[in-house]
């Protein structure tokens, strides 16, 4: 069974704003990051546990083709998403949303 996929606003921010840039290199690349976003959605919703706890309950994955990870939290009926970053960000960013 799937679980729902519940994005914060904050990790909506941060897709669109990577969207925006990617698109800024070449047009249709930020369509693309966010397929590749949505792809990793998709596998978190049915396999939400595959990946392992990096800080406090928070879990990250990672997004094909683009150098971001998506941060979540499993929940009884739900993921919810808490960010899509860069994976050379400063980690203190997105773990202040834990």
């Amino acid at each position: 069974m799937s679980k729902q996929i519940i994005v914060r606003p904050l990790a909506e921010a941060d897709m669109a704003e990577a969207q925006e840039w990617y698109n800024a290199q070449r047009l249709g690349l930020g369509e693309q990051f966010i397929l590749c976003v949505e792809e990793t959605f998709e596998r978190l919703s049915h396999t939400p546990e595959m990946h392992q706890k990096v800080f406090k309950d928070a879990r990250r994955a990672f997004v094909r083709r683009f150098p971001y990870l998506v941060y979540y939290r499993v929940r009884s009926d739900a993921v919810v998403v808490l960010a899509v970053v860069h994976g050379r960000r400063d980690p203190r960013l997105w773990q202040a949303r834990v």
